[in-house]
């Protein structure tokens, strides 16, 4: 049992497991998110509301103007923030150093790895910041995460790693998607083409987790598409911030737009496969 308060702030797909592993493992942990069942969900997991300090505060929600408000309200609450949200880098530089400013510890700490492995503990990090914030921090640290990278000394470099991770996320499962919906329009069994592939060289991490759910019917959004169309735009933001061309990026980002625009924003980020459908005029499973 641990006698640390961790506060966590968005318990969505994400926020929601890592708040269920740590009430696991003896935190005491406070729960807030704008959604009243989501941290209704929290509070019967185990969770408490968030009131008061807290040791740690956890930050899992979806973007900066979100991350913005975290710290606007909540920053001043404990002497070490994680910040495990997918945001441009230079917005975790200006979070970092609007904490500092109140002697608060920022940890730039993005999280990857799906909302199963959040509820298990077992999530990978990418994390940057000062000594004194990880040693702050290595307790949440060890309880929600089974690797932890250390991307280096200043806050922004843990978000500029996970937005080259991501990127490469999106543009898998776009990839995906587009050669599942040809191997059905070529007539070939869309279960036995991800046996297939699943046993070959274009097998990956994103496809074995995203394809078996999609095939099954199943688009509850584990990452929705609207939000790795946010991803992907990180990346394609940073490039041209850079003077770059992105070509992989910029058409996944095109992919995950028009698959928006359909109305699939929503619904799992393997929703593509539906777009695919409806444009190539695909029967799915």
């Amino acid at each position: 049992m641990s006698a640390l308060r961790v506060g966590v702030v968005g318990v969505g797909a994400m926020g929601m497991g890592v708040a269920k592993a740590l009430v696991a493992k003896g935190f005491t942990v406070c729960a807030r998110d704008v959604v009243a069942a989501r941290e209704e969900e929290a509070l019967a997991a185990g969770a408490q509301p968030l009131s008061g300090d807290v040791d740690i505060l956890v930050s899992l929600v979806v973007d900066a103007a979100q991350t913005r408000a975290v710290v606007e309200e909540h920053g001043g609450r404990a002497p070490a923030f994680m910040m495990c949200s997918t945001i441009a880098p230079p917005d975790a530089e200006r979070f970092a150093a609007a904490l500092h400013a109140c002697d608060v510890a920022m940890l730039d700490a993005p999280i990857s790895g799906g909302p199963a492995r959040a509820h298990a503990g077992t999530l990978s990090m990418m994390a940057s910041g000062s000594d004194a914030a990880f040693e702050r921090c290595q307790p949440a640290i060890d309880a929600i995460a089974a690797k932890c990278f250390r991307m280096g000394s200043k806050p922004g470099d843990g978000s500029r790693m996970k937005v080259v991770n991501n990127m490469m996320a999106a543009s898998n499962i776009a990839a995906a998607c587009e050669a599942m919906a040809m191997a059905s329009k070529l007539g070939i069994d869309m279960e036995r083409a991800m046996a297939v592939v699943n046993a070959s060289s274009g097998a990956s991490w994103m496809f074995a987790d995203r394809m078996p759910r999609a095939l099954a019917g199943d688009y509850a959004p584990t990452a929705a598409a609207r939000v790795l169309l946010k991803d992907v735009g990180l990346f394609v933001d940073v490039a041209r911030s850079l003077g770059l061309t992105a070509p992989m990026a910029e058409q996944a980002q095109a992919v995950f737009r028009d698959a928006c625009e359909r109305g699939f924003a929503e619904e799992d980020d393997a929703a593509l496969l539906k777009r695919y459908a409806a444009e190539w005029g695909v029967k799915l499973p």
